[in-house]
């Protein structure tokens, strides 16, 4: 946990983040949350995020995936393309999230891919899938960021 990885960036969207000096993929989290919860960001643009998060460490009492990890994950693709949609003007902020979960996982990894839903100047809206290992859907949320002005 907590180890470095390598985000796959669009490289239109790593020199935009470079040519004002900042460099994104060392600037990249999901978090302390999501270090607690060892999700992994694996590629990053905005029209496409994929992450990752071990169901062992994060799962209720009766030993299945918990709701509220699901939500996290979700919550920090959805997140994660939202900013990229924004740029470096924006930040994003959740402002609703919804999940629906399909079935209980004991085991493995998770895999959630957002996708957008609503591109828009103010708010952008992501719908997240979240996969077991036999790519079996376990949880369907959307995601609404507000996009604010960075200040």
């Amino acid at each position: 946990m907590g180890e470095q990885h390598a985000v796959k960036f669009p490289q239109e969207v790593l020199d935009e983040y470079a040519a004002l000096g900042i460099d994104l993929p060392s600037l990249f989290s999901a978090g302390h949350l999501g270090e607690r919860m060892d999700v992994r960001i694996l590629e990053a643009a905005p029209d496409r995020v994929v992450g990752t998060m071990p169901v062992e460490g994060n799962t209720q009492p009766y030993g299945l995936l918990h709701g509220g990890a699901s939500a996290v994950l979700a919550e920090t693709l959805g997140s994660v393309g939202a900013m990229l949609h924004g740029g470096h003007t924006k930040i994003a902020v959740g402002v609703d999230l919804n999940c629906t979960h399909h079935r209980g996982v004991r085991s493995g990894l998770v895999t959630g891919v957002a996708t957008p839903v609503h591109r828009g100047r103010s708010t952008a809206t992501y719908e997240i899938v979240i996969t077991d290992e036999q790519d079996k859907r376990v949880c369907t949320a959307r995601l609404t960021c507000l996009l604010r002005d960075a200040e």
